[in-house]
């Protein structure tokens, strides 16, 4: 009689090699290596850099990416003072003022007196102007790029910046490492910080 043949091993399932990303849905542990700050910069920076090459080869020399909400704030409501425009874009005074400072070095913007002496308002140039359908060509497809991330993705990206920034409106970064469970147990921690606020 013989024997019946038996099935043959399964095959050994290697582990996976050391050094694989974390998947992007896995929470960041408190002793991981790389920190939320640069786990963020490195994705912005990334995608910076891709939106940066794109317009170089549109052919918009010494452009930058963070321009472009400025230019097309401007095509949309005209000359503005920097505060309104500040405004327009969801940033801060300070980062509005440096964006078109680096502008006007690169002759994309000019800034005139307002009605107001003590009042900058800033125009868009000629240069720019020309570079319109590029960078608007850029947008258009860095936004189609940015809706299809969104669908691998499991929560929606054009949601996420959004609610982060909400959130931290309503309570500081500062304010949530000073008042989390780890600050409230090692409350020498939280005493520094708090003596550091009183000597400036």
């Amino acid at each position: 009689m013989t024997s019946k043949p038996t099935a043959p091993p399964e095959p050994a399932v290697s582990p996976e090699p050391a050094g694989l990303a974390v998947p992007a849905a896995a929470p960041l542990a408190a002793n991981s290596l790389a920190g939320l700050g640069t786990l963020l910069r490195h994705v912005l920076d990334q995608m910076d850099a891709d939106v940066a090459g794109v317009l170089s080869d549109l052919g918009t020399p010494g452009y930058r990416p963070r321009f472009s909400p400025v230019v097309r704030a401007l095509v949309a409501l005209g000359p503005v003072p920097i505060r309104d425009l500040a405004r327009a874009i969801s940033v801060t005074h300070s980062a509005a003022s440096q964006t078109v400072a680096q502008m006007s070095r690169r002759g994309f913007v000019v800034l005139r007196p307002g009605e107001d002496a003590r009042q900058r308002v800033v125009h868009l140039t000629a240069k720019a102007r020309t570079l319109l359908p590029k960078i608007e060509a850029e947008w258009a497809a860095t936004a189609s790029a940015a809706a299809e991330l969104d669908a691998e993705l499991p929560f929606p990206l054009a949601e996420l910046g959004p609610a982060i920034a909400a959130a931290l409106g309503q309570r500081s970064f500062r304010q949530r490492i000073v008042e989390s469970a780890w600050a409230r147990a090692n409350p020498e921690f939280t005493a520094r910080l708090a003596a550091a606020r009183q000597q400036r």
